[in-house]
């Protein structure tokens, strides 16, 4: 079984009135600072009942490996009120394969928000060393809201799950609407429940799974969104924070309209790597002599698709469509030089590999229906889910100015023409409640690894090393020419090598690392890209919309 990898983003501050923390003494937990807003003595009591469940693990599926065991807690809704409305809390694990080798838990997240995690410790038994396997219990769990884990709706049709729309004029309004119904029908389906669907409650959640099952401290690997769930539970819990390993990272300072808008930011410098690579290879692959050869052959595609779309394997493709496709295939610059051949051919109307031109169609972009009734949630799960992180974790980042969105849109086309008005238009949280908590402010200096890729579609480097300049503790890995996002594990010896080590030994390196990606390990990172789905797993493929 090839492991593949979900990608999958986000923010907030500790305001400690607003942040229960779960304290453990030796093998016994037991809660303290409880909040304000109940009397210290029943918010604790409340609490310590939670602490005191007892999972009642069982085989996760029937054809699913014996070992791999899984079970359901219950969390507070409003950790504010933790006497109040439970939600169910969809948790699993693999035990350490040797017991008196154990070094403690490793928990993981895949991405999202809204990506599933139940299966993860499947995933990381694939990726991890034997040595490291016998370190530790590995502890996955779908996210509050997610999955098998009270999982939440709007119900969107599918149509209104398509949120990275292009600016028009002419669309604006409707554009508008969209984003104002998105929002409505999100209150009026799940008002009560959406408010706490947050980064920050995910961090409480991990804290009290950490107390249920007896533990002092956790460690943890987490991808894209990952890396700020991570981050934030540092930051709620830095007492807790064993070996954190954060890869392929969000900066906390843009969650969450911000690191949207990077990938509009990204994509530049990326399509001009591109056209240079491409035009040193003119001479196989035709398309320009000279970098700007290559870009005039790329717009005058672009040009030509929005007089009159250019079918591609039987479906009309539009400029935009060119324009969102190329955002993610030129990190790759092999991929989207063979892309761009097939367009123009097509373009052309001579035949083209319909497999070489699943950038610009949309295959695959997110296969997420069969994930959601594989787990038994909605089939708009991950998009309300998305959302209610996305804009509940920090509000103060949407403008409530619907013009504001269009002057965005049109400015940030003109400076990022490949993806600026997607990523800057209008979005339903201009039409959110107000965030219950305030943004978290990370700047601690528990220790942990970040690793990045320099090319990165999702989470561009200088994100990365935003993340590791808040993480005052921290060390990075950076993979330079390194592509695809997720980097652990990818093959490479400097990458990899340090990553198992510091989970094998907890000891960071004593600066900071660079390594050289090789061709073998940008392959790997390629094809985590293109997830396949594991054995008895509801994980869906990494969608080129989400962290």
């Amino acid at each position: 079984m090839r492991r593949r990898r979900l990608a999958p983003l986000l923010a907030v501050s500790v305001t400690a009135t607003l942040a229960p923390v779960l304290a453990t003494s030796t093998a016994t937990a037991a809660t303290a600072a409880t909040p304000s807003t109940a009397s210290s003595s029943a918010a604790t009591g409340a609490l310590d009942r939670y602490v005191k469940q007892k999972p009642q693990w069982k085989r996760c599926e029937a054809d699913a490996p014996a070992e791999f065991e899984c079970a359901t807690i219950k969390v507070p809704l409003d950790y504010r009120v933790p006497g109040g409305k439970r939600i169910d809390l969809a948790i699993s694990r693999i035990r350490s394969t040797a017991p008196d080798k154990r070094h403690g838990v490793l928990f993981s997240n895949p991405g999202g928000p809204g990506g599933q995690g139940l299966y993860m410790p499947l995933e990381m038994q694939e990726m991890l060393p034997e040595s490291a396997r016998q370190k530790y219990d590995l502890i996955g769990f779908d996210p509050r809201g997610v999955g098998r884990s009270s999982p939440v709706s709007c119900g969107l049709e599918p149509e209104e799950e398509n949120w990275l729309r292009p600016y028009k004029e002419e669309m604006f309004d409707k554009d508008v609407a969209w984003a104002r119904e998105v929002a409505d029908k999100c209150r009026e389906k799940a008002g009560d429940t959406l408010p706490h669907i947050t980064t920050r409650n995910t961090a409480r959640d991990m804290d009290l799974l950490r107390a249920v099952l007896g533990e002092k401290k956790i460690s943890y690997v987490g991808y894209s969104y990952g890396t700020y769930l991570g981050a934030v539970y540092t930051q709620l819990f830095p007492d807790r924070a064993d070996r954190f390993v954060l890869d392929s990272a969000v900066d906390p300072a843009r969650a969450w309209r911000g690191m949207i808008q990077w990938w509009a930011e990204g994509a530049e410098p990326a399509f001009d790597r591109w056209t240079e690579w491409a035009a040193a290879r003119s001479e196989k692959y035709g398309l320009g002599d000279t970098p700007k050869e290559v870009d005039r052959t790329f717009w005058d595609l672009v040009a030509q698709a929005d007089e009159e779309p250019i079918e591609v394997d039987g479906q009309p493709t539009t400029g935009d469509d060119i324009r969102s496709g190329i955002r993610g295939a030129v990190f790759s610059p092999e991929y989207a030089t063979e892309a761009v051949v097939e367009l123009k051919k097509a373009a052309a109307g001579e035949p083209a590999s319909a497999k070489k031109l699943a950038a610009f169609t949309g295959s695959g972009q997110a296969g997420t229906a069969g994930a959601a009734d594989a787990a038994e949630a909605p089939d708009d799960n991950m998009t309300a889910s998305f959302w209610a992180v996305v804009c509940g974790d920090n509000s103060a980042a949407w403008s409530r100015d619907p013009e504001s969105y269009r002057q965005d849109a049109i400015e940030d086309k003109g400076r990022y023409p490949l993806f600026g008005d997607f990523a800057s238009n209008i979005k339903p949280c201009a039409f959110w409640d107000k965030s219950v908590e305030p943004a978290t402010r990370v700047n601690n200096k528990v220790g942990s690894l970040v690793v990045q890729n320099e090319w990165d579609s999702q989470t561009p480097l200088p994100s990365g090393q935003a993340l590791h300049a808040t993480l005052k503790g921290s060390k990075m890995v950076t993979v330079l020419g390194g592509e695809g996002h997720g980097v652990y594990p990818n093959g490479n010896a400097c990458t990899d090598g340090t990553v198992t080590g510091y989970l094998l030994n907890g000891k960071l390196p004593a600066k900071d690392v660079t390594c050289e990606a090789t061709a073998d390990s940008n392959a790997e990172g390629r094809k985590n890209q293109k997830r396949d789905v594991l054995p008895g797993s509801p994980l869906p493929e990494r969608a080129p919309d989400r962290f």
